[in-house]
């Protein structure tokens, strides 16, 4: 099979190091990729906000499926449009997508379907907004309704913080993603992400993972896309899992399904463990990232049999096998980030980083020749795999003491509270 794989960040080298392991696939091209993508795949120089480009691309290239990494071409309709060339592809469809572009929308859905979540007013204007959240009061969270890059979400600890944020969304500190907001009350607890696949109809649960959203050591500093993740997430068990499914997973897909809009594709949902148990933060319509990272090393399955099954409507006769040992990723970020940073620096030392239980995903990358240059702000995944999380952390953390790039920088405790349970502490 020949396939097309839209986007370019750790995400998707890590989807298409998966995907490159199938005894099915025969050709893989990436759009844009990056450094660490072009070792398995063809980057082809393709604007994916030009639909009808991505599909001349997909008919003169015999593409049986493309599969889209990241949220914005999903929000944008880029799977209605190859659907209505009659091209296979893997994601939900436009109006579907919108459980991750508008948070508002969401929050329907979970009313509708009856979803635990977090109470919360939604505001088209400042005065209202800030009026609602003078009257709740801190501690308090404050959403951008659309896609951010997931830097539209402020957890305020105060009231001078809450209206900070709820006026600079209105001052266009997101631009149009800011035009509504969403205020939800603040939620106590742990916590986790969970992923499943659907078909629109039935759903294949994956795995679960925790982030780390944070910039610096223990939780501090500005929300980021994510500075380290790790698989499993030991608050998860089977019997929240189970739970999950029921009141959470099943009802949204159903709801959809119902509205005539089904989801297909996989399904991320943040999750807050509560006192009074699982509650939906969010919805994100894609795999996360860096927590697709840490599910691909565990996956044993083929990837490409599990997206096939899920644009094809048969997930029902599939399964996901897991490997029983932990992952763990840590994001290398370009000094500033998520503030202003330097591209262009060089990094060294990649080259022998590569074995059974060590991958490096590259995320903001490009080649120069026969070096390896930083293009973004989350630049490097390094994700290895071991008997428990504190065993895969050793092997990241040692990984990345060879790599030489001065400019860049990480968190020096992912996975701090899965290896204080494995202490027992």
């Amino acid at each position: 099979m020949k396939l097309l794989l839209i986007g370019s960040g750790g995400r998707e080298h890590a989807l298409a190091w998966a995907l490159a392991k199938s005894p099915k696939l025969t050709k893989l091209y990436a759009a844009p990729g990056n450094a660490g993508i072009a070792k398995v795949a063809e980057l082809c120089d393709l604007d994916f906000s030009d639909h009808q480009s991505v599909v001349a691309f997909c008919r003169n290239n015999d593409i049986d499926l493309v599969v889209v990494g990241p949220e914005a071409p999903l929000v944008a309709g880029l799977v209605d449009d190859l659907d209505a060339a009659g091209i296979k592809s893997f994601g939900p469809s436009k109006a579907a997508a919108q459980l991750e572009g508008s948070k508002a929308f969401t929050k329907g859905v979970c009313d509708e379907a009856t979803i635990p979540t977090a109470g919360y007013g939604r505001f088209d204007n400042l005065d209202a907004a800030l009026a609602y959240v003078r009257e709740k009061g801190a501690p308090i969270v404050v959403k951008a309704d659309g896609l951010a890059a997931g830097k539209g979400v402020v957890v305020a600890m105060t009231q001078e913080e809450a209206e900070e944020a709820v006026t600079a969304c209105f001052e266009g500190s997101f631009g149009a993603a800011g035009a509504e907001v969403v205020i939800e009350e603040f939620l106590d607890g742990e916590e986790a992400s969970f992923f499943v696949l659907s078909d629109g109809e039935n759903a294949l649960p994956l795995a679960t993972a925790q982030d780390h959203k944070r910039a610096f050591d223990g939780d501090e500093g500005p929300n980021t896309g994510g500075m380290g993740a790790y698989s499993p997430a030991p608050v998860l068990t089977d019997a929240l899992i189970a739970d999950v499914m029921q009141r959470i997973i099943e009802p949204t897909i159903r709801t959809l399904a119902n509205r005539g809009t089904p989801f297909k594709g996989v399904l991320y949902a943040g999750l807050m463990m509560t006192a009074d148990g699982p509650k939906l933060i969010e919805y994100n319509t894609r795999f996360g990232d860096p927590e697709c990272q840490v599910l691909m090393m565990r996956l044993k399955s083929d990837l490409l049999d599990l997206l096939l099954a899920s644009a094809d409507g048969t997930l029902d006769q599939v399964s996901a096998e897991w490997s029983k040992e932990a992952a763990l990723s840590v994001v290398m970020a370009a000094k500033g980030y998520p503030g202003s940073y330097d591209k262009g620096t060089e990094i060294k030392g990649l080259t022998p980083l590569s074995a059974a239980n060590l991958e490096v995903f590259h995320a903001g990358t490009k080649s120069d020749g026969e070096r390896v240059l930083a293009n973004g702000g989350r630049v490097l995944n390094v994700t290895a795999l071991g008997a428990n999380v504190g065993e895969a952390k050793s092997v990241a953390y040692a990984a990345i003491d060879k790599i030489d790039w001065p400019e860049g920088f990480c968190r020096s405790d992912i996975g701090w509270r899965a290896i204080a349970r494995e202490n027992g502490s």
